[in-house]
């Protein structure tokens, strides 16, 4: 089982017994399984439970932690640095709807953080994310389109901490903290 189709990201594999299998969770709203026989026995197979939307983990954590964002008084109170590295992570690892609640909450900080308490090179895989679908963007020109939410977020919050950093006067080291050497030196070519 895992939370993607080819099985690379939070794979939980199992065999034999009952007793064998662990109760786990996996990031997002989409399960994958593949059941495979090695047909060393007759016993009927396999069955698990799959139960969806634990209110009291994500969504509950997401709900706070957004109306804490919102409270004028309690923000200078909130350690912004180490909550976002927490939101860039779990906007990295989650999909679906709760990336998206992920961006907006790293949007709502750096619309109301103090000048540097966030580490805005975190955003790294975030942006080669967006770059990649811009670039698939750009090269489906022939059908317009609608953006997908998660490319209209990843605008948003792009969009916002490139003004942020310009207003901080760090827009060059930005730019080249979220580049790879390769786009850097594709860039110098052109």
């Amino acid at each position: 089982m895992s939370s993607s189709s080819d099985f690379q990201h939070d794979r939980h594999s199992f065999s034999g017994s009952p007793q064998k299998w662990n109760d786990f969770e996996l990031p997002g709203d989409t399960l994958y399984y593949r059941f495979t026989s090695d047909m060393s026995n007759t016993e009927w197979g396999y069955k698990f439970t799959v139960t969806a939307g634990h209110l009291g983990r994500f969504q509950t954590g997401f709900e706070i932690l957004k109306q804490m964002l919102s409270e004028e008084r309690v923000v200078p109170h909130l350690p912004l640095a180490r909550i976002w590295e927490w939101q860039v992570g779990v906007a990295c690892r989650q999909t679906g709807h709760q990336r998206l609640k992920a961006i907006h909450l790293l949007l709502k900080i750096v619309q109301c953080s103090a000048q540097r308490d966030c580490d805005l090179t975190l955003l790294k895989p975030l942006w080669q994310l967006f770059t990649h679908m811009e670039n698939n963007l750009c090269h489906d020109l022939a059908k317009p389109g609608i953006l997908l939410p998660l490319h209209r977020a990843l605008a948003e919050l792009f969009f916002v901490t490139e003004n942020r950093v310009t207003e901080l006067g760090t827009l060059q080291e930005y730019l080249l903290a979220l580049n790879t050497e390769d786009h850097l030196h594709r860039c110098t070519a052109q």
